[in-house]
C-alpha cells in the first residue's frame, strides 16, 4: 500500500487546513484506507463512497445517467462528475475520484486493461487524468492509489 504518498498528502492538508473525501470504483476503498492508514487523518478525511456499479455512481454521487450511455463508466466525464459528487456529498474542500480497468477482464478495443481516470478537485478547480497503468490487477490499483495522492497533493500546491 502507498503509504508514503498517503502520508504526503495528509500532512499537506492539516497545514492547509483542507478537508478530502474520495469516490472509488476500480480502487474499491484503497484510496480511503491508505488515508487512514496515516495517524491524524481523521482531522482531514470525512469519508468515502465505493462506487462500483453504475446504479451507485448515479444515485450517491448524481453521475449523470446520459453521461454513463454517453462515454462509459470509464471515462473523463464519469471522473469529473463522481468527483463533485464526492466533494458535495461529504462536503469537503478537496475530492479525489478514479474509475478503471483493474482486470484481468473487462477490457474493450478502445478502454484497455490499466485504463484509469483519476480527478481531484480543490473547490471549484476540477483536473482529471487519463493513465495507462502495466501490471497486474494489485499493481494498477496499487499505482492508482499513488498517483492519486500524488495528483492531489499537486493541484493543492498550485503545480496543475
Amino acid at each position: 500500500m502507498p503509504l508514503c504518498e498517503a502520508e504526503k498528502l495528509v500532512e499537506l492538508l492539516k497545514k492547509t487546513g483542507k478537508t478530502l473525501s474520495t469516490a472509488e470504483s476500480c480502487t474499491g476503498g484503497l484510496i480511503g484506507g491508505a488515508i487512514t492508514s496515516v495517524p491524524g487523518s481523521s482531522e482531514i478525511f470525512l469519508g468515502g463512497a465505493i462506487s462500483y456499479s453504475n446504479e451507485v455512481k448515479e444515485r450517491l454521487l448524481g453521475v449523470k445517467e446520459d453521461t454513463l450511455v454517453a462515454h462509459g463508466a470509464v471515462s473523463e466525464e464519469t471522473a469529473r462528475e463522481m468527483v463533485m459528487g464526492a466533494r458535495d456529498l461529504f462536503r469537503t474542500s478537496t475530492a479525489i475520484a478514479v474509475t478503471g480497468i483493474a482486470g484481468p477482464g473487462g477490457a474493450t478495443p478502445t478502454k484497455p486493461v490499466g485504463l484509469v481516470y483519476i480527478a481531484v478537485a480543490d473547490g471549484p478547480r476540477v483536473v482529471v487524468c487519463r493513465n495507462i497503468f502495466k501490471g497486474d490487477r494489485e499493481q494498477v490499483r496499487s499505482q492508482t492509489v499513488a498517483t492519486a495522492c500524488d495528483l492531489m497533493r499537486e493541484l493543492i500546491e498550485g503545480k496543475l
